[in-house]
């Protein structure tokens, strides 16, 4: 179990940090997949040169304050998980150089909204066109934390996704890959438990017809078609799911990477499940080696641990 939790919050860390100097790219714009790696080849023009190789970006920053948010107050509390994220928005809070280089369009609207005064729980755009990734990728630790029934996971992933990402295809989405992996954590291989946490949600939203819809007409976890590496939080999912078909830990992030475009979070999404599904064990000595600041997330991987 520890081998995994810490797989899980170093995968995420490792693939966002790995995956940061591609953002935006096209596929056909990066380095094939062989060459693609922690320091890109040097011919290469990193998206953010002034950035050290090794720093993870929004991803793992705000999964990071949803981690320390859910160990200090025990419990998911939205108002102290936003004044963290807002607190990294404005001061780097929970990043290695207390630099903030990547933000999230309504993630940022969400936060100044909240800064201005207006309550948490309408801070976030409930429009169908404000589907991004944001909320998706920052949700693995409330998995890897919560101890309670698949339906309190299932209501606590809606309500981590609310504050920044209020429509319900992101709730869903989000709820889909906190089920996904907590099945993962219980020892599922990664189909198995997809196909398990698919089975979970319909069953739920059986009386529930507005996310059975979401569920069945727009994310539709049957049909796989091969992911585009997008930020829609749709597509993010997808290209995870793509990505995790690969053997181990490394071809998972490389394979992230090599969709192109968002980059950074497709591997963190990937990454927090391969790090479950693999362990700790399986990334690679020269990531761990290269991933600066650990010495932040060592006293939150000790204190998760020492709670389950």
């Amino acid at each position: 179990m520890q081998n995994k939790l810490r797989g899980g919050i170093y995968g995420l860390l490792i693939g966002d940090a790995v995956g940061v100097p591609y953002e935006f790219h096209l596929p056909e714009q990066l380095p094939h997949i062989i060459d693609i790696d922690m320091i890109p080849p040097k011919n290469f023009s990193r998206t953010y040169p002034d950035v050290p190789i090794g720093t993870w970006s929004d991803d793992g920053a705000q999964a990071l304050c949803l981690l320390a948010s859910l160990l200090d107050c025990q419990k998911l509390e939205p108002v102290d998980l936003m004044n963290r994220i807002a607190n990294w928005y404005q001061f780097g809070y929970m990043t290695p150089d207390y630099q903030v280089f990547d933000v999230g369009v309504q993630t940022a609207t969400a936060i100044r909204k909240y800064l201005l005064g207006t309550p948490v729980m309408q801070v976030a755009n409930d429009d169908e066109h404000a589907n991004g990734n944001g909320a998706l990728m920052r949700v693995l630790p409330l998995a890897l934390w919560h101890q309670g029934t698949d339906e309190a996971l299932i209501l606590a992933a809606y309500l981590q996704s609310h504050i920044t990402h209020a429509h319900l295809r992101s709730k869903v989405c989000c709820a889909l890959y906190c089920l996904w992996a907590r099945y993962i954590l219980k020892g599922m291989v990664i189909n198995a438990a997809w196909s398990h946490a698919v089975t979970i949600l319909r069953q739920y939203y059986e009386k529930r017809s507005d996310e059975l819809e979401q569920l069945e007409f727009f994310i539709r976890p049957d049909d796989l078609e091969r992911g585009m590496g997008s930020g829609y939080v749709v597509d993010c999912l997808k290209s995870a799911y793509l990505a995790l078909q690969e053997p181990n830990y490394q071809a998972v992030i490389k394979k992230a990477i090599s969709l192109g475009r968002d980059t950074d979070t497709t591997a963190c999404v990937a990454g927090g499940l391969a790090g479950l599904a693999f362990g700790y064990g399986d990334i690679p000595p020269v990531w761990l080696q290269q991933l600066r600041a650990k010495e932040m997330v060592e006293p939150l991987i000790k204190k998760l641990i020492e709670g389950l």
